[in-house]
Formats: C-alpha cells, sequence, structure tokens
C-alpha cells in the first residue's frame, strides 16, 4: 500500500516539475550568468523578480526522485600520456545486473579490474569516480545493477547467493587473471566469491582482492548503522521495511526494499543540512551564480536517483552480514557448501579503511586478513586513510592521490 501511495503521488505531481523544469530552462536561457552582468539585461528580463522564480522553478523541478540510472558521463580518459574515447559495452546481462565494460579505443593492454558496486539504494554510478581513476592504468569493468522494480517476477528471487553467484559468473566471462574490488557492502561478497572459486581451485579466481570500507566483521568497533541493525529483530525488518512493487510497473508484485524509503531515512538523519543546501542552492541561482550551484545540483541529481533492492538479498543482508556476522563467525554459507576463506591462497589481499568512516569504522574491514591465514606475508597489505570519512574513501582527492596509487600498485605486482 505504501508503495502504491507513493507512485500515485509521484505520477501526479511529476507534470507540474516538468512545467517548472521547463520555466526554469526558459529564464536561464534569457538571464546573463553571474551578478555582474545586472545592468539593463536584468529590467529588460524582469530584473530580481525574474531570478528569484526561476532559481524557485530550478529548486522544486529537482525536489524529485528518479528510478532510473544516471549516466557515468565518462566519454575519455588520459591513459599513459594519450586521451582516449570511451565506450560502454554490456558484456554479460542478466536480470539483476550488468557487467559493463568501459573500453578505452585504441588503449594498451592492462590489468582486467571487476568493480563491484553496492546494491544499496542508489545505482552503480555512485562510483563514477572511482572509475575515472582507475581506468588511468586498468581495464575497467564495473557490476552495473538493476533496479528491482523494473526486474520482472518470471526472473525469480534473487539473494546474497545468487549477488555471490553474479560475481563469480562475471569473473570467468572475464577470463583468468582478473582483479576483483569491492566497494562497501558488497566486501562480503566479493571475499566469499573468491574463497568459493579457490576452494574449487577455478582458473578464474582473481589474482588481487580488495576491499573497500567494506563490514566484514560488525563486530568490530560498531557504527550507529550497525546497531540500528540490531536493534530489532529480522522479524521488524521485513513487517516493516519491505513492500510490494505496484502495476504497472515490470516488477509489479515483486517484494524490494524500496530506494525511496532508505533515502527518506537518510534524509531525516541529517534534514536540517539538506534544507541549508537547498535554500543555498536557490540563492545562488537567484544572484546569477549558477556555477556556484552546479555542483549541490549535480550532487542532488545523483542522489535522489533511487533503486529498490529485492526483499531477499536486503533480509538476508541484514541477517547474515550485520546480525548474525556469518562470514567472521566461519558460519557463512552459499547453496549449501561453507565459505571458507582461509583456501583463498593464489589471491593478494588488500583491505582499505577510512579513519573517519562512520558507516563502516576502523577494524572491520581489516578483519578479512585474519580470515584469509593462507595467504602469503608479502601478498597482504592494509591501509588506514587518515582524514576521510566513508566516501572519501573510493572518491574525491584523498582516494585519486593517496589510496589510488596504492591499490594500482597491489594490482600490478600481481598482474603477471
Amino acid at each position: 500500500m505504501l508503495y502504491a501511495t507513493y507512485h500515485a503521488q509521484h505520477t501526479l505531481m511529476d507534470p507540474w516539475r516538468q512545467v517548472a523544469r521547463h520555466v526554469a530552462d526558459a529564464w536561464h536561457h534569457i538571464l546573463p550568468e553571474g551578478p555582474a552582468q545586472a545592468s539593463l539585461h536584468e529590467l529588460a528580463a524582469g530584473g530580481a523578480i525574474a531570478r528569484s522564480l526561476a532559481a524557485a522553478s530550478d529548486v522544486f523541478a529537482r525536489l524529485r526522485l528518479t528510478h532510473t540510472r544516471p549516466a557515468y558521463g565518462i566519454d575519455s580518459v588520459v591513459c599513459q600520456g594519450r586521451s582516449l574515447d570511451i565506450t560502454e559495452e554490456a558484456v554479460m546481462t542478466l536480470p539483476f545486473g550488468t557487467l559493463l565494460r568501459f573500453r578505452k579505443q585504441g588503449g594498451p593492454e592492462q590489468p582486467r579490474v571487476l568493480l563491484v558496486a553496492p546494491m544499496s539504494g542508489h545505482f552503480a554510478t555512485l562510483l563514477r569516480d572511482t572509475v575515472r581513476t582507475l581506468l588511468q592504468d586498468h581495464d575497467v569493468y564495473i557490476t552495473d545493477w538493476h533496479n528491482a522494480r523494473d526486474v520482472a517476477l518470471k526472473h525469480g528471487a534473487f539473494g546474497l547467493d545468487d549477488y555471490t553467484d553474479y560475481l563469480m559468473r562475471f569473473l570467468e566471462r572475464m577470463g583468468p587473471g582478473a582483479h576483483l574490488m569491492g566497494i562497501c557492502q558488497p566486501c562480503v561478497a566479493a571475499l566469499a566469491a573468491t574463497a568459493l572459486m579457490a576452494q574449487d581451485n577455478h582458473p578464474c579466481q582473481p589474482r588481487s582482492l580488495t576491499l573497500m570500507a567494506g563490514p566484514i566483521d560488525c563486530r568490530v568497533n560498531p557504527t550507529a548503522v550497525n546497531e540500528l541493525a540490531t536493534a530489532k529483530p529480522l522479524s521488524w525488518f521485513q513487517e516493516h521495511m519491505i513492500h510490494t512493487v505496484p502495476w504497472p510497473l515490470k516488477g509489479a508484485g515483486r517484494k524490494v526494499y524500496p530506494g525511496f524509503v532508505q533515502l527518506s531515512a537518510f534524509m531525516s538523519m541529517n534534514q536540517a543540512r539538506h534544507i541549508q543546501a537547498f535554500e543555498t542552492m536557490q540563492a545562488q541561482l537567484a544572484a546569477g551564480d549558477r556555477d556556484q550551484a552546479a555542483h549541490a545540483q549535480a550532487f542532488y541529481e545523483e542522489y535522489f536517483a533511487v533503486a529498490d533492492l529485492p526483499a531477499e538479498f536486503y533480509l538476508e543482508t541484514v541477517g547474515k552480514v550485520f546480525q548474525t556476522y556469518d562470514l567472521p563467525r566461519g558460519e557463512l554459507v552459499w547453496r549449501g557448501l561453507k565459505v571458507a576463506p582461509q583456501a583463498i591462497r593464489r589471491t593478494a589481499l588488500m583491505t582499505v579503511e577510512g579513519e573517519r568512516d562512520d558507516i563502516c569504522s576502523v577494524g572491520q574491514t581489516v578483519a578479512a586478513q585474519d580470515l584469509c591465514s593462507a595467504v602469503r606475508p608479502y601478498w597482504r597489505q592494509h591501509h588506514v586513510q587518515t582524514g576521510v570519512g566513508h566516501y572519501g574513501v573510493f572518491s574525491g582527492r584523498r582516494w585519486q592521490h593517496e589510496i589510488y596509487p596504492k591499490v594500482r600498485d597491489l594490482i600490478h605486482q600481481t598482474a603477471v
């Protein structure tokens, strides 16, 4: 019922937001940029009133959720001193996700890296900066997860086992010698997939495994996110957080954890900050400072693009990762087979944490080092990045200039 109500409201409001978008675009086209150019142009266009109307229309138009993946927007990259064009190639498409390759036109042969994106209410485009940085020295693939509300019921359920299975199938498709990098939530599945392939002596087990800000052992230094996950029994999450996709969406009838529910929770935790951000954006647009407003506009365009999670995956992640800690206790099972990280011998391991991470705190990711006891000492690395929170581990200046060089060196040292 909640999802149907939300969808109806969203459908009713959409035409009004489109009108506001057209009004804002029209005024922005007429009005000159920059407060220094007011004079006669201001008078001709209606002055400050016109600017205020354009700003208000722009902000209203942006106060909406979208449910389709934004563009990655990576058209070229500088590689070995040359600018190379980038094209996106769907290498393997499955019901719940696509193995997407960022192919460099005329580029050199470089280590192949599978970047595992979270399935956590947003799209894989959140890792745009991670991809762009990796592309300088690597052949990059990403798990481009689909919005569960767009997946028809005929494709069945999708749980943690299926997620892990997708990673192994993607690695098989890429072939021997690839490298695996998990960001945040999927670090558990990335480690499990590597262990299962090692247990099977699979020729496509990754050469290296990099785990970044992931909840390998949430018993260590628990955060507010961890405490929230353990404050209620799993039955509470099933009763209150799971909803049914309504008609006429493609996934009608599917049980999901809606992206709009998660975003609403995130927004409410920092409501004052988000209100201030939109007030500042409107003031900047009204003053003609569109360049100043552009950063916030780009952020919220991505932030408001939400994706639903399959109910099975959400509940199993809450239960097995955040409540019963199956992996660090040695109890994680994949399709009846116990996952054994100690079987990993031919894969180098790197763990990365952020000093100020309030989502996955220091100590939770490095726990993988103890679990992978058979990895040779000189094939292990751990790095705690000072001065960064969760997102700073895989995006931004510190990622690009301090963390990435270490990740790159590990991959290239084990690429042969």
